[in-house]
Parts: structure tokens; sequence; C-alpha cells
């Protein structure tokens, strides 16, 4: 997946295809319509994004997402 997304006041390009996958979470179960996975990447630039999908009533809704996050975010995002 790749999109054009504006993050800190400049626009970037994400890829799915061309980032490095840092992992991975599923919140909730399979069909909850409120459920959805996450992917962290980041890319060769060093920016970092969220790369989600989810049902109906999820942060997702709309089907798959790219998230821009900073890197601050990110490091607690891994945990």
């Amino acid at each position: 997946m790749r999109k054009t997304k504006t993050f800190e006041g400049k626009r970037h390009v994400y890829d799915t295809e061309n980032a490095e996958a840092l992992g991975s979470r599923a919140y909730s179960y399979y069909g909850d319509p409120g459920g959805y996975e996450e992917t962290l990447y980041k890319t060769k630039g060093g920016l970092y994004f969220l790369c989600g999908r989810g049902g109906d009533q999820s942060p997702y809704d709309k089907g798959e997402d790219i998230r821009p996050i900073s890197e601050k975010y990110a490091k607690m995002w891994l945990g």
C-alpha cells in the first residue's frame, strides 16, 4: 500500500513495500466490528507509520489505512 500523507506540516510518501516492518499487533478477535490489526513500519528516511485494517466500528473503519506517527510514539508502541 502506498499513500501520500502530511505529517508535522510536510508531505511524505509512505509505502509498505519499501519500508521495514518492525512489528504487528491485533486488537480483539477476528470478526469483531471494533477489532483491528496494525503493523508498524519504518522508512529508509527514518519516518514511522502504522498500517492498519479493521472492522466497521474500529479506528480503521474505511478499510486499510496508513497513519504517520512520531519516533517517540513508535518506541512506545514497540514497548
